[in-house]
């Protein structure tokens, strides 16, 4: 039997349902992101699989197993994990994000809520027939992915089925005949040639700001930039420039700032994007659905299974050191 601890209020969200999915009994903890509770300490320090998503570098002490019931790994000090711990991530989330991107790019071309508000009050602008009501179609549009993992590839299936022009920037070779495809060198001349740019990369020491002014820049006049990667990947400074002045729009899901302990609610980034009548901000939301616990869950178990058999893990972010 192992020592299986959930680490905090975002892993425990994963903990429902987990036993069920076990091959073998195991004993499973719940404890606070402060580990500062009665017997938390210890639990963490004795854990044989952690589950969570942030760890700065003390409780952890004899696991074998840190595993994140997430992507990003960017919160997690890898380096002071204990010898013999491997860091594993998970995925699942792709299909939600997809859903998400798709809904606010149709939104911008299909405004249904706009005429219902409108037909109700007898004004028939959307009619057919009407020259003043027509709308455009996103499938005459095109999109720029800025990462072909998890999300970029189901994205990509997404445009495409919607008759989109896909464009795919990523570090290694796309090979897709259907879309045409650009190492990150030629980031900025791909946003030159896209009306939508869309960012699903994580954070790392190569990708944070790696949108700037000149990629900003490149962008069409009345271009969307959308991020649903992680917020730092486009430089909050130039970002924020470059949509005060009403020339480009964006829907942003990932942030700068973040809930804490210290600060329940705070504003998402130091710049006022909350006033920009071109911006739409949701709160780190695209992929957080019942589907995405479901398939995380499903991840987390089985790498516990595999570590009780003495298996390889899958989604090794960090293989464990000798």
């Amino acid at each position: 039997m192992m020592n299986i601890v959930f680490y905090g209020a975002n892993a425990a969200t994963f903990e429902p349902g987990l036993s069920e999915q076990l091959d073998m009994p195991h004993k499973i903890t719940v404890i606070s992101d402060a580990a500062d509770g009665p017997g938390e300490a210890d639990a963490l320090a004795g854990a044989d699989v952690v589950v969570g998503v942030h760890f700065a570098g003390t409780g952890v002490q004899n696991a074998r197993l840190f595993q994140l019931p997430a992507a990003g790994y960017d919160k997690v000090d890898m380096n002071a994990l204990p010898a013999g711990c491997a860091l594993c991530n998970a995925f699942g989330h792709e299909n939600a994000i997809a859903e998400y991107v798709m809904t606010a790019l149709l939104s911008r071309h299909v405004p249904l809520a706009d005429a219902d508000a409108r037909l109700r009050q007898g004004d028939w602008h959307y009619w057919a027939g009407g020259p003043d009501g027509l709308r455009t179609e996103m499938g005459q549009q095109s999109i720029g992915i800025l990462g072909h993992g998890h999300i970029g590839k189901a994205v990509k299936e997404r445009a495409l089925a919607f008759g989109m022009t896909v464009h795919v920037a990523n570090r290694s070779p796309v090979e897709d005949a259907r879309v045409t495809a650009h190492g990150l060198e030629a980031l900025t001349a791909m946003a030159g040639q896209v009306d939508v740019l869309l960012n699903t990369l994580p954070l790392t020491g190569s990708t944070e700001g790696l949108i700037g002014a000149d990629v900003l820049g490149a962008l069409r006049d009345g271009a969307v930039v959308m991020n649903v990667g992680r917020g730092p990947v486009i430089d909050e400074d130039a970002l924020f420039g470059a949509l005060k002045g009403g020339r480009l729009n964006a829907v942003l899901d990932t942030w700068y700032v973040y809930p804490s302990a210290e600060d329940t609610s705070p504003q998402p980034s130091k710049h006022p994007f909350r006033d920009l009548p071109n911006v739409t901000l949701t709160p780190h939301m695209s992929g957080w659905t019942t589907g995405t616990i479901a398939r995380r869950t499903a991840t987390v178990a089985e790498n516990v299974n595999r570590l009780a058999r003495g298996e390889t893990l899958i989604n090794i972010v960090k293989a464990a050191r000798d």
